[in-house]
This record gives C-alpha cells, structure tokens and sequence, in this order.
C-alpha cells in the first residue's frame, strides 16, 4: 500500500542542500528521517513541501535566512584571550560557550574564525546563519508513526529507547 505524506507519518528523505548559486552546503550524506505534521522536526517550509507527496516524489523548496537557520547575529561574535585556549588552535575549531548575558541553558557552538597574537575570534552563528538555501528532497519511505512517537514528536530508533527525555 502507497502511503502519502501525512501528518503523523515517519518520512524518510534523499535530500542535498545547495545555496542559491548551486554551491552544494550539505550533500545529505544520511537520509533524513523525521516525524512529520507539525512536530517542528524539519523546518515547516519542507513539510509544507512535502505534503501529500508519494514515495518518489521530489520537490526543490527555497528558503530564505528567517525559513532556515536565522539570519546573522553581529552580537554572536565574541573575542577572548588567546591565552584561554589550548596550544594547538586552528580555525575552524569548535568550542561550546555561553554568549554574553546568557545562563547555563544558552550554551552555544562557537566556531573560531580568526586568530591573532592574543586575541582569537569566536562566531556562535550557525555556519549556515544568513544564508539562502534550497533544500531539494525525494520521498524514499513513508510509515504510520507508533503511538509513542506521536506522544514524544520525534521518532524512535528501533534500537534505541528514548525513556530518559
């Protein structure tokens, strides 16, 4: 039996993610398996997308910054002593952090963009923050979602139980 895209369907999809230009930013090495019907487990423009689709089907959808990972946050960018860090520091390298007046519960990924002699640049943007995407996507499996995952809204992995959340 064909299932259509629906809420309270586990979908799975072959997708790849290019910027405006076509510079591939994610060629979706794994599928992207997720719960769909307003659970917020992918973004809501893909689900729209996706929609009533049949197994095969394919759509391109066109995100704009605020659709996708936010626009750029200019207050996101910290500078610290060079001295706080290990040794062997490289841009590119990533340390959690808490941004300037948030608590525990805020901590974000910082990338180092730049190093100087004594100060190194942090950029707690996500690398793709302000940035134009177009997600492009095939419907490969379609399955009615268990009870327990519509209660949680997210899925289960067959081999994993997710009691502690």
């Amino acid at each position: 039996m064909n299932m259509q895209v629906a809420k309270n369907t586990v979908v799975t999809l072959d997708y790849s993610v290019t910027d405006p230009d076509g510079v591939l930013v994610d060629a979706g090495k794994e599928p992207l398996v997720y719960l769909h019907g307003g659970y917020d487990d992918i973004f809501p423009l893909i689900e729209e997308a996706v929609q009533g689709k049949n197994i095969g089907e394919s759509v391109t959808v066109k995100m704009q910054p605020d659709d996708a990972f936010g626009e750029y946050d200019a207050e996101l960018i910290q500078i610290e002593a060079r001295s706080g860090f290990p040794k062997e520091l490289q841009v590119g390298m990533q340390f959690e952090g808490v941004p300037e007046g948030g608590d525990d519960d805020d901590i974000l990924i910082y990338r180092v963009t730049e190093i100087a002699d004594d100060k190194v640049v942090l950029d707690g943007n996500h690398p793709l923050a302000g940035m134009a995407l177009v997600f492009t996507c095939t419907v490969t499996a379609v399955r009615p979602a268990s009870p327990e995952e519509i209660e949680h809204g997210h899925i289960h992995d067959d081999d994993f139980d997710h009691d502690h959340d």
